[in-house]
């Protein structure tokens, strides 16, 4: 496993993160069994992967809570991050949810808080000034946020976040225009999410009529489908046409699709770790191992020529399921 220090803090993490959203089931993901996300939280650990991100948001508590089960003695080896509601900003809400997410989590601090989105703001003051007493009560090691474009950053401190989480894959490369850029000024480095765009860029799916409906949400997808809420016409063709170069470039890389998108994002700049979903011990032993993996630096570029087209046509809106951004540049 590789390590890269996160942002101005003194957090090492590992560059393939554990992306706890999909433990807590749902709608989303479907039907998960507690003891499998347990098992694939104590193999990641094993496997080396030591950066852990949830979120209050995440089944209502639930993920905090499973996090908290599975790596309660395993503490001290672990980097926990969590994030809270854009609706808990007001200075007791803010203080409420730390207290209720570091009960979840059965943890005395939680090492990385973020601000999970922008939308609505909040008074950028008092957030800030809450943020800097749990860190003097130690009860947060260091604060970040998901979601935030320079316009949503401005208000705030510049040394206030370390890390911004933020979608980014070959297939969404929105953030490039503006948001990777602000992030690396303020001395913030980049998480990623969505960096398999919910499991499409393993190319496990042939078409976009195989991916499921919970799956099929982004702006990738054509506003027919049940679940989008963005009123545009998708872009369904070129993600699958890009998802067949990758297919190719595998191939010759002796890689899979999914390895291939994976190093794809750790080669880009100001990422300092990818958020890969586990809902089974073999899927997290399988992620872990990408870190051992290399794709050559002609072939990152010809997957970078390759994406382009879909890169220009998405533009720069780095909300991935509304048109009305909720993130500002």
């Amino acid at each position: 496993m590789d390590y890269r220090r996160l942002g101005r803090s003194d957090l090492q993490v590992s560059t393939i993160g554990f992306g706890c959203w999909g433990i807590a089931g749902g709608a989303m993901w479907g039907e998960q069994d507690e003891a499998d996300s347990i098992a694939a939280l104590h193999a990641a650990v094993d496997e080396g992967i030591t950066f852990f991100d949830t979120a209050e948001g995440y089944g209502n508590g639930y993920s905090e809570e499973v996090v908290g089960r599975a790596l309660g003695d395993r503490r001290d080896s672990v980097v926990i991050a969590t994030k809270v509601s854009p609706a808990h900003l007001a200075p007791e809400d803010l203080r409420a949810s730390c207290e209720n997410s570091l009960r979840r989590l059965r943890t005395d601090v939680i090492d990385l808080y973020q601000i999970h989105w922008p939308d609505p703001p909040g008074e950028a003051e008092a957030v800030a000034e809450t943020l800097a007493t749990l860190r003097q009560e130690g009860k947060i090691r260091y604060a970040g946020v998901s979601n935030f474009g320079p316009v949503d950053l401005a208000p705030y401190p510049a040394d206030l976040f370390v890390s911004n989480q933020l979608a980014y894959s070959v297939a969404f490369r929105a953030i490039e225009y503006h948001l990777v850029g602000a992030s690396i000024d303020r001395g913030m480095s980049v998480i990623t999410y969505s960096s398999l765009l919910h499991g499409v860029l393993t190319g496990k799916y042939r078409d976009a009529d195989e991916v499921p409906e919970g799956r099929a949400r982004t702006r990738h997808f054509s506003s027919q489908r049940e679940t989008v809420r963005h009123g545009e016409d998708g872009h369904e063709k070129s993600l699958f046409a890009l998802i067949d170069e990758m297919r190719d470039i595998a191939a010759e890389a002796d890689l899979t699709v999914r390895e291939v998108a994976m190093l794809w994002v750790l080669a880009r700049p100001g990422v300092a770790t990818i958020l890969a979903g586990s809902r089974s011990a073999a899927q997290a032993r399988s992620n872990a191992a990408v870190a051992s993996r290399r794709l050559d630096r002609a072939l990152v570029e010809r997957l970078t020529r390759a994406s382009e087209p879909l890169r220009e046509a998405m533009g720069p809106n780095p909300d991935m399921w509304q048109h009305r951004s909720r993130v500002s540049w």
